[in-house]
């Protein structure tokens, strides 16, 4: 029914992935190489078909859709009055930056990380203050001791958690999202929980929304999430901010009023509509493909490039290589990999903590794109060891 095996030629468009050498493969930037679901090509075609593009503000059916969609697939249905529609995750968690903290404060993150957060951060004059996750070698964990000991710092105001996690693809579980609500709490620190990779967990449990915590810390989390990565929709600009608490909701509706990122765009309404009403079986078709392209993957690492190991968790479509045994430097190694095959990944050094000993590559395309990627990586790996 749906069409996972041909991917669009994004090539000689627009397209900020596809901006690339004749001859190279990109397999970086967090962004999908399947077309959308057509029933959300279909709202878009009918929205355009009218034909007269005014001003326009979310009502109710679109944050029925969103409640509807968080009830029906992660069985956590939010209020609608908690929500406020944003132009995008970015952008919000940009504004919240700098309604609810202040210059000179600390903004708590735990590396390796979104790299995108600490541009939120530094470029509002914050402090980035990371609560490193520790590695053991086979997965990543919170570190209490040190989370509390940050969160407890007077100068720490605002704490971006990132749910599920990217690069690492951890999916927290209730108790640990719970946990870190009650310690927000207890510092009377912000928890700001970007959710936009909520859709994608693979397998094992679901991840657990932060507005969905129990007690007086619900009233102290904000949640961000959006059809952007789940349906390949980042250009749609259409994102949601939940926010529980009567005191927090308004400081934040302002901010996101105030900096202008408040509005849709002609498509933002209907195609969020039709992605969360509508959209359940693509996604789960999309999962059975990632699924198989992770399989595949992960065996052939295994087989063919020994000195790599994977250690993606069960969310996002990408996947989080360590190469310690190649190399300590994964910006150097990226830049091999890419002058020596055409293959584009991300480096992990960008993500900061131990990402110098890790690579990122996104696999939500076709499998035969993920097959050439693959061999490529196993040239270039082959050489660089040479």
């Amino acid at each position: 029914m749906y069409d996972f095996e041909n991917a669009p030629d994004r090539t000689n468009t627009d397209s900020v992935k596809w901006n690339v050498n004749s001859g190279e493969l990109p397999m970086w930037i967090a962004d999908m190489d399947f077309k959308t679901a057509p029933e959300i090509i279909k709202a878009m075609k009918q929205k355009i078909a009218l034909g007269a593009f005014g001003y326009e503000f979310p009502k109710e059916d679109y944050f029925n859709a969103v409640a509807d969609w968080y009830e029906t697939e992660h069985k956590y249905r939010p209020e609608n009055n908690w929500m406020i529609f944003t132009t995008g995750v970015v952008p919000a968690i940009s504004s919240i930056v700098r309604r609810v903290s202040h210059i000179g404060d600390n903004v708590l993150v735990q590396e390796p990380v979104y790299n995108i957060f600490y541009n939120s951060i530094l470029n509002n004059g914050r402090h980035v203050l990371s609560s490193d996750l520790k590695f053991d070698g086979q997965e990543y964990i919170v570190d209490w001791h040190d989370l509390e000991e940050k969160l407890a710092n007077p100068l720490t105001t605002l704490m971006i958690f990132c749910n599920p996690h990217n690069p690492v693809g951890r999916v927290w579980t209730a108790e640990e999202v719970q946990r870190i609500a009650d310690l927000c709490f207890k510092h009377h620190v912000v928890l700001l929980s970007d959710e936009i990779h909520g859709d994608l967990v693979r397998k094992g449990p679901d991840y657990i929304p932060a507005y969905s915590v129990s007690s007086k810390a619900r009233n102290n989390v904000i949640s961000l999430v959006s059809p952007s990565k789940t349906f390949n929709v980042a250009a749609l600009h259409a994102a949601t901010a939940i926010i529980p608490g009567e005191n927090l909701r308004p400081i934040v509706n302002r901010g996101l009023n105030s900096d202008e990122i408040a509005e849709p765009n002609l498509l933002a309404i209907p195609a969020t509509i039709a992605a969360y009403e509508n959209g359940h079986k693509w996604l789960k078709a999309l999962k059975k493909q990632l699924d198989k392209n992770f399989e595949y993957a992960e065996d052939f690492i295994r087989d063919n490039i020994p000195e790599l190991r994977v250690v993606s968790g069960d969310a996002t479509y990408l996947m989080w290589i360590d190469t310690q045994k190649v190399t300590t430097s994964s910006q150097e190694l990226a830049k091999f990999i890419r002058e020596e095959t055409g293959l584009i990944i991300s480096a992990g050094n960008v993500y900061r903590g131990n990402g110098n000993n890790f690579i990122r590559i996104n696999l939500a395309c076709p499998l035969k794109m993920v097959k050439d990627g693959m061999a490529r990586l196993a040239t270039a790996i082959s050489k660089y060891k040479n």
